[in-house]
């Protein structure tokens, strides 16, 4: 900025700062941070790794690409958010939508392995959840996420949590889970 500028040029300025600061304002500093030893770790065991998620919309592979020269670890993400690009692209069954719905292990576990078959990766992570405001319930609160690990010719993992915070926590909470969970997987 400069004195030249005026109120409009000094607010977007101090906005693109404080995103940049904030990780673009959806995640925290400390969540890239986590990105970047994901890539590190999955680097030096020479994987590359795949991302199928609904509920964060892309954030954890946003995370994942924030660093320079991703692209040797990172083949690409899926952002399944209706059930119908889950079955078509990630090829959920509809039976366990329609069973267990979207948000459920089995559909997590279904969405890493398509995730994995769809990209070639060595490991996938997913994540489905419901991150609020509406659509909970006694049975599925808003915060539950579903989070699932694929490693090709290896098994599946699964964890269920229910996260705290509005919309935005919860979804960025969920981002920085699934990054710990696969970095976690990069072990075996």
């Amino acid at each position: 900025m400069s004195a030249e500028d005026g109120p409009v040029e000094q607010t977007v300025a101090a906005r693109q700062a404080g995103a940049r600061a904030e990780g673009g304002g959806l995640v925290e500093s400390t969540t890239l941070d986590l990105a970047a030893t994901v890539l590190d770790a999955f680097r030096i065991k020479g994987l590359r790794a795949a991302t199928a998620e609904s509920c964060t919309g892309g954030l954890v592979a946003a995370c994942l690409t924030h660093h320079p020269g991703s692209s040797d670890v990172v083949l690409g993400g899926f952002v399944t958010y209706s059930n119908a690009m889950k079955q078509s692209v990630l090829g959920v069954p509809a039976q366990a939508l329609e069973q267990a719905g979207a948000v459920s292990e089995i559909v997590a576990r279904a969405m890493a392995e398509g995730a994995c078959r769809a990209s070639g990766a060595d490991c996938a992570v997913s994540i489905t959840g419901i991150a609020g405001p509406g659509g909970g319930s006694p049975d599925k609160p808003v915060g539950l996420v579903w989070f699932a690990t694929a490693r090709r010719g290896g098994e599946t993992r699964s964890w269920r949590e229910v996260l705290a915070g509005d919309r935005r926590e919860v979804r960025a909470r969920a981002a920085a889970r699934a990054l710990a969970l696969l970095l976690a997987r990069a072990g075996g």
